[in-house]
This record gives structure tokens, sequence and C-alpha cells, in this order.
């Protein structure tokens, strides 16, 4: 949303060395130090979307730094970034939401350097990440290419977990479930981002599967077919969507996608629920020519994705996605 509404506003002057800034609804802003190195920088935060504030600092960070992989660079260091409701959430509580993003930066091999906090009404937690990458290896979501196939990361269904949640009927093997999910790095951008064939990549976040390709689409001028059974769905959120659970973001992202998109007639409404489905720390969405899929697939089983799949394809057409 924020980058929608920057791109409103015309910069004062041209930036040449910006290589990814507002003019597209991208991952994160890209900016080249010189021919071979380029910054890459974002930020993410938001309230907790489950109990225990360790998993929850696990998830935020995750979610975070999952947009420096998605465009194909190391993650070199982050900033946290902390809004926490002094003198109601007990010390213990906040030190353990920080304890879980600092096991995740851990994990990416880098260190939280600093950050900022504030005493706000509800607990809020993130990070600012930066990444390096080579200026010729940035990994887009506008440079897909018609007959490229569309290659999916992670499972959905996190947000249709964190609905049952809510209600307090997410059993606990599906809250692992859910768990395994979001706080798996997506680390395989790395060596993604070194595939010539891989000409577009995203992540699979708050505007579900089909805001995010369609961003692929809009910015690539091409058209999307994708399969809804060759979606890969975590086990747990398929049958609690066929029961209806669902969050008030998925309504909010068919109203918005929803007119570029062709369902099958007679299509049932759990289908619409999951492929508009909200995904915290979602998996990479991958655009890349019929030849490199084989590579891409092998990289993601390597990196530990099991759910990774080919999802569809894109060709020539008007910026559109059709479900079949």
């Amino acid at each position: 949303m924020l980058g929608e509404l920057l791109s409103k506003i015309p910069l004062a002057r041209a930036y040449p060395d910006l290589l990814v800034g507002t003019e597209s609804s991208d991952d994160a802003a890209v900016y080249r130090i010189n021919d071979e190195q380029a910054i890459v920088a974002t930020t993410d935060f938001f309230l907790p979307i489950v109990d225990d504030p360790f998993d929850f600092g696990r998830i935020a960070a995750t979610n975070a730094i999952s947009d420096v992989y998605a465009m194909g660079a190391q993650p070199l260091f982050a900033l946290a970034l902390v809004g926490m409701p002094i003198g109601k959430l007990p010390v213990e509580a906040m030190q353990q939401i920080l304890a879980g993003g600092q096991s995740i930066c851990e994990a990416a091999g880098i260190p939280i350097a600093g950050g900022h906090s504030i005493d706000n009404p509800e607990p809020i937690y993130g990070l600012v990440a930066l990444g390096i990458v080579h200026p010729a290896r940035i990994k887009r979501n506008d440079r897909a290419q018609a007959g490229d196939v569309l290659i999916l990361g992670k499972a959905l269904g996190v947000g249709i977990l964190s609905a049952a949640l809510k209600k307090g009927e997410l059993r606990d093997k599906a809250y692992r479930q859910m768990i395994e999910s979001t706080t798996q790095l997506n680390t395989a951008g790395i060596a993604l981002a070194e595939i010539d064939g891989v000409h577009a990549m995203t992540d699979v976040t708050g505007f579900g599967l089909l805001g995010h390709l369609h961003e692929i689409c809009r910015g690539s001028k091409l058209h999307a077919g994708i399969r809804f059974d060759a979606l890969p769905i975590l086990s747990a959120a398929k049958h609690l969507a066929q029961d209806g659970y669902a969050t008030g973001a998925s309504d909010r992202n068919w109203t918005s996608v929803g007119p570029h998109v062709q369902l099958p007639a007679g299509a049932p409404e759990w289908h619409k629920k999951m492929l508009t489905d909200p995904q915290t720390s979602g998996g990479l969405l991958v655009a890349c020519d019929q030849a490199s899929a084989q590579r891409v697939l092998e990289i993601f089983k390597q990196q530990g994705f099991k759910y990774a799949c080919e999802i569809g394809a894109l060709q020539a057409g008007p910026a559109t996605i059709s479900v079949s």
C-alpha cells in the first residue's frame, strides 16, 4: 500500500543509482554503490499473530528478512523496530519477542545492529533488513517473460490457520505446521539469483497468491494461468478452509484482485479463500524459463522447501489470471 501511495508522488530529481524504488510494487528498494555492489533495503513489522512471544518474534523477523531474499540478495544486518506497552506487558514477554527475532537473525547469519523502540498501546515488532547483491543479479517482480513457468516455494494456508488460532480452534499439530512454515527463511533466493533463466521473483505475503501474482502480471504485461490442483496447501489449512475458516483480509484481497481473475464455473468458495489467503512469511514465487525450472526446484528441495512445485505459466496477453 505504501509503495502505491508513494508512486503517485514524483521524485524531485532523478537518482540514477536508485535501481529499484517506488515505480513498481517490488519487495525492497535497491541502490547501486558501484558496478559490483548494490544495497537492498526493506522493513516490515506487525502485531502478534500468535500468543507465544518467542514464536511471534521469530515469525516477524523471518517475514522482514524475506524481502531481501526475494530480491536475490544476501542479508547483511538488521535493525529492530520495537513498540511495546510499557507497564502492561511483562518484561519477560518483551524479552522473549526480541530473543525470537534474534534467533532468526542468527540463523540468517546476520546481527541485529541497533534499532528503535517506543511505548505503544499494543506490541509491535519487526525489522529493517539490509542486504547486498550484484546489480546484474537483482530479481525484480516485473521482468517475467512469456513462456516462463511459475514455481511456488512454500505451501499456502497460513492465514486460514491464524484465523482458527484466533478462535481457539487450532490443534497442536496444525500450530506446529504454521510455525514451521512462517519461520523458514527464504534462503533459496540467493542461489536462485545466480540463474539467468530466473526472470522475476517475489514473495507471497499479505496480498495472497493472486495479489502478488497479479503484480508480476501487471509489471511484466503478461497473462498467468495457474492450476488449483497443483497448488501446495498445508494439510490442516485445507480442512479448515473447507469448513469455512478465513480471514477478513482474504475478502479485501479478492475485492482488489478479483476483477482481474477468472475462476472455473462452480469453483467452491474455499478455493477463492485459499487463493487470496494472506500469507505471513510466505514462499518465494519464481518466474523462470522452462530450461531452468528443474534447477530451480532442485535448489528449493536442497534447502528444505518440501512443498516447492510448479503451479502454472505465463504467456502473452492481458495482465490477468486464469485458474483452472
